[in-house]
């Protein structure tokens, strides 16, 4: 009798067993067997909101093979944004990248075929003979500035150790080293036989406008000032078809990795406040919301201030339906759609903070609002340095940085690299401007690309925690230039242009954010604040004139070769 319950318990648990399985292989094989509706309102947004909650049971994440388009790691692996190696994964939830070498190698075969070929009879890609177009009708001063003789000023000749990618600009790329895919557009098909070559290989006029865009860079600049590739890969991020959403992972607030149908990719910041709403003033600086607008405004600021060390953002309106639930393989993000009680699409994602149901991203019905910014080359290809900020915050509630105590603070830097010789002191100093008239609390660290070694510009990257509050100036982010008195004669001239009537800030910004998609892109408090700040700053080295003569404030950096300019002290 004891040995009848013992089986028949042990029956028992295989029966529970086997059923679990049996639910956990239905629920994961749920998404894959439901039919996808066709709907008839072609690929605008949702035209009425009563159908929402039918249309909701009939859409699933999409399926490549499905869709007709190409496998999804194709040329991905030349793009990533982020300076952590695992995040060249789209997400931690999707499968892992294959084939890897492969891509590579068909990227390196551009540098290899010109190998034997003397450096002097080799031209490299550079801006070619097509220039921007002048913005607006008339009088503009955007392009007055533009046209000014400060940025007009040349870069030192590119040798081939200061290209980010050494590719010649007769290289012709074959198609077929991507899966026999098409780099453009759907569409474009009537222009193939002219952009290839009998030998089936593309022209280098063909390749998409992000690889232009990553060809471009090297040691002085991310893209050169009338580089057409830059105005074109912006109309990319606004209006490329998207083929494939994920997260991102890592950070502390969602962000989306976009895929585009000429495999370009751009990192996707939603709108999480209007553009009036300031930062609470009892948040902490690591727990403000990052804004998307910031991002935006972070590129046209980058470009005016004549930085260029902005990847190019641009804003965009996404409908959440289709071209982020419809579209995404993440399972993790698809199921945390859901419909409001207003009948609205939302979503939350997965993230350290603000990644909830309370704090979900809803449409409108299902239209958002978002930044997209242009992927850096992929780390594999070109690897970057992370590099600690010496004025780097405490990011404690109590406790207080170094430099914050210590008025000598910058004395300790001067000391040690790389900031006791070459540049790199003054990049930290252009960053402490640009972070300082958008009110950019959070600059924890900063990247360079390892190639040009410390010979180079700062990437500025992660600009979302800006125009937070256009009623404070936050006087402790330009700690950096009233300890250490020193700022490039270029910035400092700049900056002096900026602050005259003609070429006034707030009306450079106003008229280049109108050029974007969504504008307006800052509310205008916003704008009189950088003029406010402006001049914050030109009092700041004012200061640092009359208590030092101006050959050990200002370093002159126009009329000597970049290359072997040494910072005075």
């Amino acid at each position: 009798m004891k040995m009848i319950l013992v089986r028949k318990f042990r029956v028992l648990i295989l029966m529970v067993f086997l059923i679990a399985c049996t639910m956990h292989i239905m629920i994961d094989l749920l998404p894959k067997l439901e039919k996808r509706g066709t709907r008839s309102d072609g690929d605008g947004g949702c035209s009425c909101t009563h159908n929402l909650n039918e249309d909701w049971g009939k859409q699933r994440p999409k399926n490549t093979a499905e869709s007709g388009w190409p496998n999804k790691h194709t040329l991905r692996i030349l793009q990533d944004f982020s300076s952590d190696p695992s995040s060249n994964l789209t997400s931690h939830s999707l499968e892992k990248i294959t084939g890897i070498m492969d891509k590579n190698d068909s990227f390196k075969k551009l540098e290899q075929q010109e190998m034997g070929k003397d450096l002097n009879n080799k031209q490299l890609i550079q801006d070619g003979s097509i220039k921007n177009p002048q913005p607006g009708l008339g009088y503009s001063r955007l392009g007055a500035l533009f046209q000014h003789s400060l940025y007009k000023s040349a870069i030192p000749d590119l040798t081939e150790d200061d290209v980010l990618f050494n590719v010649n600009s007769d290289i012709r790329f074959n198609p077929k080293a991507a899966e026999n895919q098409e780099w453009q557009n759907v569409g474009n098909e009537a222009n193939e036989e002219e952009d290839f070559l009998p030998t089936g290989e593309a022209h280098v006029d063909s390749y998409p406008n992000w690889l232009k865009f990553h060809i471009g860079i090297n040691r002085y600049e991310l893209y050169s000032r009338q580089n057409p590739a830059v105005g074109a890969l912006l109309q990319d991020l606004g209006g490329q078809k998207i083929n494939s959403v994920a997260m991102k992972s890592g950070g502390t607030q969602l962000k989306l990795i976009m895929t585009f149908q000429n495999y370009g990719q751009a990192l996707f910041k939603p709108m999480k406040q209007t553009r009036e709403q300031e930062t609470p003033p009892d948040f902490f600086y690591f727990s403000d919301y990052e804004r998307h607008n910031s991002e935006i405004a972070a590129f046209h600021l980058d470009r005016i201030l004549d930085f260029r060390r902005v990847p190019p953002v641009a804003g965009r309106l996404v409908n959440m339906t289709k071209e982020i639930r419809d579209v995404t393989r993440d399972k993790k993000l698809w199921r945390t759609f859901f419909i409001s009680p207003a009948n609205n699409i939302c979503f939350y994602g997965e993230c350290s903070y603000y990644c909830s149901t309370e704090h979900a991203l809803c449409g409108k019905p299902d239209q958002i609002e978002g930044s997209l910014a242009a992927f850096l080359p992929d780390l594999s290809l070109a690897k970057r340095k992370t590099w600690r900020n010496p004025w780097r915050r405490s990011y404690h509630k109590r406790k207080k940085a170094e430099w914050e105590v210590d008025s000598d603070y910058c004395d300790g830097v001067k000391q040690t690299p790389p900031y006791d010789g070459g540049t790199r002191l003054l990049e930290v100093i252009d960053m402490t401007v640009f972070d300082f008239l958008m009110g950019n609390m959070d600059r924890h660290h900063y990247e360079t690309f390892e190639r040009f070694g410390n010979e180079t510009f700062i990437i500025h990257l992660d600009n979302g925690r800006g125009f937070g509050k256009h009623s404070h100036d936050e006087l402790s982010i330009l700690v950096p230039l009233n300890q250490c008195c020193r700022i490039k004669k270029s910035t400092y001239m700049r900056l002096q242009l900026l602050a005259k009537e003609e070429f006034k800030l707030s009306a450079l910004m106003e008229e280049s954010l109108q050029m974007d998609k969504i504008a307006p892109i800052l509310y205008q408090p916003h704008l009189e604040a950088m003029d406010r700040r402006l001049r914050i700053i030109l009092k700041a080295v004012s200061d640092c004139l009359e208590k030092l003569s101006y050959d050990n404030v200002v370093e002159n950096d126009l009329d000597s070769d970049l290359n072997n300019k040494t910072t005075k002290r």
